[in-house]
């Protein structure tokens, strides 16, 4: 992946005042992404000085330079959960059936749940359940049924890091019937003991090729300090439980300044993916520029573009 030459693409400084809840934000970053109405939006998470999360709307025709939203996202029937509610962060989009849903992860008293909205505006946002039972993140939609299933991709919290939160090494493949009961189908990656990898989870949803559906995916090296990269694995078209390569080597990894240096250093985070030219079928072309949208250090929000055909290639790495 090659970082755009004026990274970071948006930054607190962008971000609006508004009153009480945003004033001087401390960080913005991990965005979710989606194309609507030849347009690509970002769904920022941005961050206040009280360490209280928001989500705010960015709008661009081109990718790069973004207009952000000067309103608070407002998730319709999220009061009624009843439950008390420390975070909601780190957003993925996926569209299915022309209508926009989001899975985000929820901080609560019982640890980390998934979350289910859904906009088919980006106007109103509706809040449609905690769609985990256990502890969970990152996890992400496929954008399209197959067998007459939900499938998505998300990580169960099952490590406890020393003076740290849970955490998983797992990347698992999840099926549903109706978007909100979910039951777990199979293992498809775990983290490789002193690799780069050795924490796993997924990163944007998934995008479909003729090869298989190519997944980015973001890793963990366990050092002195973690250092968070970005890597890619294929999975079976008709069957996403098969996985069939995964690349021995990162596609990205922290090494810019605004990387290195930040809330948490030595991070990129990829969460939003935009494919430039997809065919008739659905499936994106070989020679497509690939757009990764990620969080930097827990910062900042950056972007790297990359061809289909090299984030294939990139895979089968050895």
């Amino acid at each position: 992946m090659i970082r755009y030459i004026n990274n970071p693409i948006i930054t607190r400084d962008q971000i609006p005042d508004i009153y009480p809840h945003l004033i001087d934000v401390t960080s913005v970053f991990n965005p979710g992404a989606i194309r609507h109405k030849e347009r690509i939006k970002l769904m920022l998470r941005v961050q206040n000085r009280a360490r209280e999360t928001f989500f705010l709307m960015a709008e661009s025709n081109n990718g790069i330079n973004f207009k952000i939203e000067e309103n608070l996202i407002e998730w319709q029937g999220l009061d009624g959960l009843n439950k008390r509610i420390y975070h909601i962060y780190d957003p993925r989009i996926t569209l299915i059936d022309n209508r926009f849903y989001i899975m985000f992860a929820m901080d609560l008293d019982c640890g980390c749940r998934l979350g289910l909205g859904v906009t088919s505006d980006f106007k109103k946002f509706d809040f449609w359940g905690i769609v985990s039972e256990t502890d969970n993140r990152n996890g992400v939609l496929f954008p399209e049924r197959i067998d007459g299933k939900y499938l998505r991709l998300d990580r169960p919290n099952k490590i406890q890091i020393e003076n740290g939160p849970l955490t998983g090494n797992q990347i698992c493949l999840s099926e549903s019937d109706d978007l909100l009961n979910w039951h777990p189908r199979k293992i498809l990656a775990t983290g490789r003991k002193h690799h780069w990898d050795e924490l796993v989870g997924a990163g944007p949803p998934p995008l479909k090729t003729k090869e298989g559906w190519l997944i980015i995916y973001h890793g963990i090296a366990l050092h002195y300090q973690p250092i968070y990269q970005a890597g890619v694995m294929l999975l079976d078209l008709d069957e996403p439980s098969h996985l069939l390569a995964r690349g021995n080597q990162n596609i990205l990894e922290p090494r810019e300044l605004y990387e290195t240096v930040g809330q948490v250093p030595n991070v990129v985070f990829p969460t939003g993916l935009i494919a430039e030219k997809i065919d008739q079928q659905g499936f994106v072309e070989s020679d497509s520029d690939i757009k990764l949208y990620y969080g930097a250090a827990d910062n900042s929000v950056c972007l790297a573009v990359g061809k289909c055909r090299e984030l294939l290639a990139a895979c089968r790495v050895k």
